[in-house]
């Protein structure tokens, strides 16, 4: 049978199977490191469906096809690292970027629409029921993260032009940034207990106040690296920037966001209450006659 099937067709299967392959040893090391018998079941159920889809895939190709271990070594540790979800939808991004030809294929072989429709209905549904602790509070860490940006990065601009000091800055803004976290911690408890929510309260709360002193300290380092107060914000700036395009990033991955939108939305709002807060910093030093 696998004769009659064109060459480029055939190299179409290959690449399939291989991905198959790939994703079933992806699939199975990550179910077995998970610790949640939940997740762990999830992800051996999809990694027996990638294996009985590679193995259906050999039936015509007539080989047997080694896994991507680059691949399977990326996505293992992205996935430990920056969460399951992350992960394995990065992995599936692109997948739809190198997507086999299906609908070249079903000419020959009726049966690969039904594994077309299992990539990416069933498949997607099984990733829906993973359950991560960590996508439970992205609110809380969006919360900490967006008023560390827009608040310290005006805050820092402002002073900045005010003092022109680089250790009077760096000094007021930790105290600001330090004061604002406990602040913002403890307002996301609260809100979250009014809400009835008590059993998360807490766990909310330390996302939010951790998002936010780790913005605080990376926006605030340029301070200490560098000796000229202007080079020190156009780092704390560029600090901002990437801070918003890697969570934007991951926000858009895990929850399926527009990335572009997000970012420039997030972006544009920071050095806008930067640039505001800059404008306002050397008004109150011209009006004041402060000369620090």
């Amino acid at each position: 049978m696998a004769t009659s099937i064109p060459e480029t067709v055939k190299l179409e299967l290959l690449k399939a199977q291989q991905r198959e392959i790939t994703e079933y040893h992806i699939y199975s090391r990550l179910a077995r490191v998970v610790k949640d018998q939940h997740n762990s079941e999830i992800l051996q159920k999809i990694g027996d469906d990638e294996l009985r889809h590679a193995e259906f895939w050999s039936r015509y190709t007539g080989r047997e096809v080694q896994p991507n271990r680059f691949v399977v070594f990326f996505f293992y540790w992205l996935a430990r690292i920056f969460g399951i979800t992350f992960g394995i939808k990065l992995m599936e991004q692109g997948e739809e970027r190198a997507q086999v030809n299906y609908t070249e294929i079903a000419k020959y072989i009726p049966e690969a629409e039904r594994i077309a429709h299992e990539e990416d209905a069933h498949e997607q549904k099984l990733i829906a029921l993973i359950d991560e602790e960590l996508l439970n509070y992205v609110g809380s860490m969006v919360l900490g993260l967006n008023d560390a940006l827009v608040e310290l990065t005006g805050t820092l601009a402002g002073l900045t032009f005010a003092l022109q000091n680089n250790k009077l800055v760096a000094l007021s803004g930790l105290v600001t940034g330090i004061a604002a976290s406990l602040s913002m911690a403890a307002s996301e408890y609260l809100s979250r207990k009014s809400e009835g929510q008590s059993d998360t309260a807490l766990t909310s709360s330390m996302y939010t106040g951790i998002a936010y002193i780790c913005t605080v300290v990376l926006l605030i380092l340029p301070y200490f690296v560098f000796q000229n107060h202007i080079v020190s914000l156009a780092g704390t700036l560029i600090a901002a920037l990437l801070i918003i395009f890697c969570f934007s990033f991951y926000v858009s991955v895990v929850q399926e966001f527009n990335f572009k939108e997000r970012f420039l939305e997030m972006a544009v709002l920071s050095m806008g209450v930067a640039l505001i807060s800059f404008v306002v910093g050397y008004l109150l030093q011209d009006i004041l006659g402060v000369d620090v």
